[in-house]
């Protein structure tokens, strides 16, 4: 790769890395500690990562269990997790919380393989933008005489290698992910 299109391969990968994370957040039937990961605890006045106040372990494939390392937090923990958007109800005996994840309807798989699909679209539309903007830099470098015309053919072709990668690497992921939700 040439120092011209490293800028634009870094956007594309950051494209990719945001697809993956916004996928961990995806629920796919199972339970995963990452969804808890945007979660935060009021901790003596301090928004705390629940990471950092309690024990979360996957005791069973559908349930997620979180070990407050002080007692007195249960109440905050569930009071966070009641106010985020998981759509689970916690329940605790006095020393742990649990989150039981229902089974996927179908129906609700379905939903969500479109969702997935969507999320994998816009990323492919971002690093089709980020080539675009490359090119029209490619362009512009060669009115001003930065560059000959080979070389903006050269780099042109480049970043269509580069994104013709990553579109392949979403596209992995997408169907990963969609693998991940269907399977019952």
């Amino acid at each position: 790769m040439s120092q011209i299109t490293k800028p634009y391969e870094e956007k594309m990968g950051k494209s990719v890395t945001a697809l993956e994370h916004e996928y961990m957040n995806i629920r796919a039937g199972r339970a995963n500690p990452h969804l808890l990961d945007k979660i935060t605890v009021e901790y003596y006045g301090t928004p705390t990562a629940m990471q950092q106040v309690a024990n979360i372990s996957v005791p069973e494939a559908r349930m997620i269990q979180i070990q407050p390392w002080d007692k007195s937090l249960i109440k905050a923990i569930e009071k966070a997790i009641i106010a985020s958007d998981l759509g689970i109800t916690p329940n605790n005996d006095g020393k742990v919380i649990r989150l039981v994840f229902p089974e996927l309807t179908e129906e609700r798989r379905k939903t969500l393989a479109k969702d997935v699909k969507k999320k994998g679209d816009a990323a492919k539309v971002a690093v089709r933008n980020i080539r675009r903007d490359a090119n029209d830099a490619f362009k512009k470098q060669n009115k001003a005489g930065d560059i000959t015309e080979d070389e903006q053919k050269d780099y042109e072709e480049e970043i269509q290698k580069l994104t013709d990668q990553y579109v392949a690497e979403i596209d992995k992921l997408i169907e990963a992910k969609t693998k991940e939700i269907m399977t019952v």
